[in-house]
């Protein structure tokens, strides 16, 4: 990925210099030109008219754009949303996914207002490669659907012509920048590519085949549904889905842009624009949108940085549907699959390969699981099923970590050392540390290098103390933290407290 986008990437000197407004304008305009078949495949995959893929794609881009917490991150209408929307646009019709795009805006307002995004932070890295690299492998079976024209897979001179423009664009992308990095090479390609077909006239698929893109300004509209909670009832359970994998694929993507461009982003800053580019979008006739990382690579390794080249990508699409349509259109769909196809080589992880036999099995299996579950599925699956999975790998190793270095002191009590955390993983482990039944009258259990992480853990503390109990054992608990004190019931009379050398922390449960 970084070597790709060293080699795009045009040589950015002063912020708001001549050379960075052209870098950032250009840079919006390759990402409009890529966005158009995009929005137009995933309008159709939705069941809605192509203006409705590319008013979300405008709207939401520019919204975002200006407002986002990730400047150079490009949003637009996804594929991942459109998959959703189908089964909801075929049982009632395009006004209710309208009604349903406000309302999973108005949810992302809320995630965004009560800084929800922040627990993006723990998704672990292999679940973050894997949604790279699944997102890849998507990106590049969506290209393949456009090999076919009304259902059927491209023959003969019309095939060899489509791979030879491919590999063509593809070519001038990687070899153009040793020439110069004035111009986006990506730009450079689709320009030389369409002059080439338009010039010789050949006998190729183009932007117009999919749909025509004309239009004018996209016009508020009041989804015209009832206002009743059985269309409420409807719509929520739609909205919630959207709305979490909008903003889990949009938070993802402005990590990995992030880490790209080694700069900060704002997660809940981000959600609340991605809110309001949708609750927009929901009155103006749109599919509604999320963050797009093919086209957010495109743009930053054309060299944009700032807001400008998003928001020139927007007004770009937007020219396009209301004076440009006709030379759009125009467009081989070729060489707009050459660019994707070398964003697919940048995006996907190859260092994944050599990981997988470097990295323990567990994290290995998340990546793989991740990648496949994201391709076959949905993104939000995937993400959630590989931080399940990390969570469950990481409660299994950490419960083997559990044990107790057992002595005598000067006065012959007994005294348990505890070491390791203490929480649902392991209570069971935490009780067959103990012999209540040979280890005397008196037995001290000292805490000072453990730590009670769970209300599971307060249980198998409290339920050591009745066992002791049992045998008339007089018990010592020692460096256990005030709150874990207090919260236990049977144990509470055998705290010895200690000011000075009891620990301080909160227990999960504290922050539920």
């Amino acid at each position: 990925m970084e070597t790709i986008l060293n080699r795009w990437t045009p040589k950015v000197v002063k912020k708001w210099s001549p050379s960075v407004v052209k870098v950032e304008v250009l840079a919006g305009l390759t990402v409009a030109l890529a966005l158009v078949p995009e929005a137009v495949a995933f309008a159709f995959v939705a069941g809605v008219a192509p203006l409705v893929g590319l008013y979300a794609a405008f709207l939401v881009g520019l919204i975002t754009a200006v407002a986002g917490g990730r400047p150079g991150m490009i949003s637009g209408a996804t594929g991942a949303l459109a998959v959703v929307m189908v089964s909801l646009v075929m049982q009632h019709g395009v006004e209710y996914l309208f009604a349903t795009v406000v309302l999973m805006g108005i949810l992302q307002i809320l995630a965004g207002i009560f800084r929800l995004g922040k627990f993006i932070r723990i998704v672990p890295h292999p679940v973050m490669l894997g949604f790279v690299n699944g997102l890849a492998v998507v990106i590049f079976l969506a290209q393949l659907g456009q090999f076919q024209i009304d259902g059927a897979w491209m023959q003969g001179t019309q095939l060899w012509t489509m791979l030879a423009l491919v590999a063509l664009t593809m070519a001038i992308i990687y070899l153009f920048p040793k020439l110069t990095k004035a111009v986006p090479s990506p730009l450079v390609a689709i320009a030389a590519v369409s002059a080439l077909v338009i010039g010789f006239g050949l006998d190729t698929k183009t932007v117009g085949d999919l749909a025509s893109i004309a239009g004018g300004l996209p016009e508020f509209h009041i989804p015209m549904v009832p206002l009743s909670w059985e269309m409420l009832s409807i719509i929520f359970p739609y909205a919630v889905i959207l709305a979490a994998i909008g903003l889990i694929e949009s938070l993802l993507t402005l990590t990995v842009v992030s880490e790209m461009t080694e700069t900060q982003g704002s997660s809940h800053k981000e959600c609340i624009a991605q809110g309001a580019a949708n609750t927009v979008t929901g009155f103006f006739g749109g599919m509604g949108g999320c963050a797009m990382i093919g086209q957010s690579m495109i743009n930053v390794a054309s060299g944009a940085r700032h807001r400008l080249s998003g928001i020139s990508a927007a007004l770009f699409l937007l020219m396009f549907i209301m004076f440009a349509s006709g030379l759009i259109e125009q467009i081989p769909i070729a060489a707009l699959v050459g660019v994707m196809f070398v964003v697919v080589i940048g995006t996907f992880e190859w260092t994944s390969f050599k990981i997988v036999r470097e990295v323990p099995k567990e994290d290995a299996f998340v990546l793989v699981l991740v990648t496949v579950t994201t391709v076959f599925t949905d993104l939000a699956i995937a993400v959630v099923v590989g931080v399940i999975v990390s969570a469950l790998v990481y409660a299994w190793k950490s419960a083997k970590h559990i044990h107790a270095h057992v002595h005598t002191d000067d006065k012959g009590v007994k005294v348990y050392e505890i070491e390791g955390p203490l929480f649902f993983a392991c209570a069971q482990e935490f009780r067959e540390l103990f012999d209540p039944k040979n280890d005397g009258k008196e037995v001290i259990v000292d805490f000072a290098k453990s730590r009670v992480v769970d209300h599971s853990g307060i249980e198998a503390i409290d339920a050591l103390a009745e066992r002791y109990q049992k045998y008339k054992t007089k018990l010592h608990l020692r460096h256990l933290s005030e709150d874990c004190r207090a919260r236990l019931s049977k144990a509470s009379r055998y705290v010895e407290a200690n000011q000075a050398q009891d620990p301080h922390y909160g227990l999960a449960v504290d922050y539920d």
